[in-house]
């Protein structure tokens, strides 16, 4: 017998005895005596692997357990998740300090060039800000966005913030910071400011206490 044969009858031999398989032809001898409709049953035992496996599923459990419920100073849950805050926010602070560009609002300025405010407008559909304020800007579930009374600010900072981190708890207005970026959101502040003392078809009634921008004198 070749070192291949012997490979061979050795692999045969290990999975034998991992799965207790019984050889073709010796059903009848594990045959179970009730049938179902004709259908009968073999008695064949679990198979090692999978009782391995068990055994195995336990011991960790227990383990599991006692670290858990006996040990919970070393192995705490609730330290671990308040560990995995912190560092998360170390590591946004320290983002925000190495780019300090992206969240600065003081050189925020509007846009008025025409390819901006296109992009402005392109924004304002795609992102279904329509759904709340309509096409035209002039309000549904969403105040109006075409008149000078504003709940949070309607210079372009005051809407740039909005934009970043959402609108007042459980109106609906949701943070857009993850979804479009910096540039985008200046675009879309400023096509809103640029839509300021329009005429929509048919306008909501003015809602908030800033006056922006201020009436004439």
């Amino acid at each position: 017998m070749n070192k291949n044969s012997e490979n061979i009858s050795g692999w045969k031999k290990f999975m034998k005895s991992m799965t207790k398989a019984n050889e073709l032809g010796t059903e009848k001898d594990i045959m179970l005596e009730h049938d179902y409709d004709g259908i009968k049953e073999l008695d064949n035992v679990l198979p090692p692997w999978w009782l391995y496996g068990f055994y195995i599923t336990i011991a960790i459990s227990i383990f599991y357990y006692t670290q858990v419920f006996y040990n919970s100073e070393k192995y705490s849950q609730a330290e671990e998740y308040a560990a995995e805050v912190a560092k998360g926010k170390e590591e946004v602070e320290a983002y925000k300090a190495a780019n300090p560009e992206l969240f600065n609002t003081d050189n925020i300025v509007a846009f008025t060039d025409d390819e901006n405010l296109a992009k402005g407008k392109e924004l304002f559909t795609s992102k279904t800000c329509f759904a709340c304020h309509l096409d035209d800007l002039g309000g549904s579930i969403g105040p109006n966005l075409t008149d000078n009374a504003w709940i949070l600010g309607g210079d372009v900072k005051s809407i740039f913030n909005t934009l970043t981190n959402g609108g007042r708890p459980g109106k609906g207005m949701i943070a857009w910071e993850s979804t479009i970026t910096r540039e985008e959101r200046i675009q879309l502040a400023s096509y809103i400011i640029s839509m300021q003392g329009t005429s929509p078809a048919n306008p909501k009634a003015p809602e908030g206490d800033i006056i922006y921008p201020a009436p004439a004198e």
